[in-house]
């Protein structure tokens, strides 16, 4: 079966961790009719290791998270909410393992989504069982964006309160 992506609109939220990612993705899903939100596989999969990984599997998350949206993309909704994407995988690969394997690195380069939301670190760090970084949010927002930058991904980064952030969003989806 051929999937006609273009029906849907992509949005990637994305950013670093508890930056609100997941409520602002969860809000966007429910206010926009239709819409369908790909959940991140990351926490699917460590939650089943208790939290351990390793280098190898950043590509099985990887391929996990492209499954879930592909999965989603079946439904063909008007808008197509992925609470994370490569970027994420690919940075995390850079900052904790010094490098990112090349077939995460191709994948993300030629995926191609409507618009990536980056969520600036702006609200409190909430600690859980599978965060890591509470002290470097900032860098870490920062090779985000110069991630995007860098491979001229669509973008638009977003801060302050949930209301603002999604005000932001649904102006941005208007134009496209």
């Amino acid at each position: 079966m051929i999937i006609n992506s273009k029906l849907s609109k992509k949005l990637v939220i994305t950013g670093p961790e508890c930056s609100g990612k997941t409520t602002l993705g969860h809000q966007l899903t429910s206010s926009l009719d239709g819409s369908r939100r790909v959940p991140e596989y990351a926490r699917i999969y460590l939650s089943l290791k208790s939290g351990r990984y390793t280098y190898k599997d950043l590509r099985l998350i990887a391929r996990g998270q492209l499954y879930l949206e592909a999965a989603n993309m079946v439904f063909v909704p008007p808008y197509l909410i992925c609470d994370t994407s490569l970027l994420v995988i690919k940075v995390w690969s850079e900052v904790r393992f010094g490098k990112v394997d090349p077939w995460i690195e191709n994948e993300f380069i030629s995926r191609q989504y409507d618009l990536f939301v980056l969520c600036k670190p702006d609200i409190p760090w909430e600690a859980d069982n599978q965060r890591e970084n509470p002290f470097d949010r900032w860098d870490l927002y920062r090779r985000y964006e110069y991630t995007l930058v860098s491979y001229k991904k669509p973008y638009l980064a977003v801060g302050g309160s949930l209301e603002k952030r999604i005000a932001l969003v649904k102006d941005a989806i208007n134009l496209l």
